[in-house]
């Protein structure tokens, strides 16, 4: 819907729009409806042959055009990922902005406070640097000109819950194993950080310091309840790789290739073998391309495969239309709707 001046007010969407239009001239004075269509100067409409891809399309429209009278979706959500910075000695930083600097992004995860918390555990129990980026950096195996030793920069370095990269105590090896082992927990493949918490818990109880020793079990918690939470997302979202055929209004059914939770082609379901072969090509391009990995995410992108995510958990059925690149590839049928999954 625009106002005057061809201001967008309003995206929204409907099975019925003629109906869904009209209930707008039946609100009473005051109410929003009300106010929307005596602002409404115009309405466009797409042709959007299915639920599923209206749903995205929306949140895409309301989230790039941002219309006044639009609530949901218009405000964009803040995901907060965990980077491994692409540093001589790695950082471990809770940040909530992708960009294109050749470091590693684990997320996307919607509670930025608990990621910041957990980023700094991680960074203590493992001994990596908080500091800033213009700390200088110096290891043990480096050669140095001129001698004398460096002053601990910060009180980690000087409780040595940090391996001081700035006063030279770790080699540069030893400190990139404990960079990998931060990758690696990241990834789900580590247990070493939980291991050790759990030794120095024991140690605390074995002494009787039971409050400190409590302080442990509440980060091992949060710990392990983070690392679920990695391999979870990420088992979902590489589940979310595959061909959804769904079918559509007055026969117009499409064919969605989704990657990694991500939409990255929509075509008419071929029914000749010539647009089939059309498909496999695109199935192909898409399938086989190598993956840039978790640095090409934006915020937007992390949105679209939360809701791709959500579709298909609350439409358990949907995923029995969906069927794997190499399976479809397979497929005599020209119509690619065997029923297989």
């Amino acid at each position: 819907m625009f106002g005057p001046g061809n201001e967008l007010l309003y995206v929204g969407k409907s099975v019925h729009v003629r109906t869904r239009v009209l209930s707008y001239f039946r609100a009473d004075k005051g109410e929003k409806a009300w106010e929307l269509i005596h602002e409404t100067a115009r309405i466009d409409w797409e042709y959007i042959p299915n639920e599923f891809f209206s749903l995205i399309q929306e949140m895409k429209l309301i989230q790039d055009l941002q219309p006044r009278f639009n609530v949901r979706h218009k405000r964009k959500r803040m995901y907060s990922f965990v980077k491994v910075t692409a540093e001589t000695a790695p950082r471990l930083l809770p940040v909530t902005r992708v960009i294109q600097d050749g470091s590693t992004y684990y997320g996307p995860f919607p509670r930025v406070n608990t990621i910041a918390q957990i980023a700094r555990e991680l960074s203590q129990i493992l001994g990596l640097r908080d500091c800033p980026a213009r700390t200088p950096v110096f290891f043990s195996d480096q050669l140095e000109m001129f001698g004398g030793g460096h002053v601990p920069r910060c009180i980690r370095a000087e409780l040595r819950t940090c391996l001081a990269p700035c006063v030279g105590r770790p080699s540069s090896a030893e400190y990139v194993k404990a960079a990998g082992i931060a990758r690696r927990f990241l990834e789900g493949k580590a247990e070493r950080p939980l291991a050790e918490l759990r030794e120095q818990m024991a140690a605390a109880a074995a002494r009787m310091d039971f409050e400190y020793a409590a302080t442990l079990r509440d980060r091992i918690d949060r710990l392990t309840s983070f690392r679920n939470q990695l391999v979870a997302f990420r088992g979902k979202v590489e589940d979310l790789s595959f061909l959804y055929r769904v079918p559509g209004f007055a026969g117009d059914d499409r064919l969605y290739l989704i990657r990694r939770g991500r939409i990255r082609r929509q075509m008419s379901l071929p029914k000749t073998k010539r647009a089939r072969a059309h498909v496999a090509r695109a199935i192909e391009e898409i399938y086989g391309e190598a993956e840039s990995g978790p640095a090409a995410l934006s915020a937007e992108e992390a949105a679209e495969i939360l809701m791709v995510a959500r579709w298909f958990r609350l439409n358990p059925k949907e995923r029995k239309r969906t069927v794997k690149p190499e399976v479809w590839l397979a497929e005599k049928d020209p119509r690619g709707m065997t029923g297989r999954t």
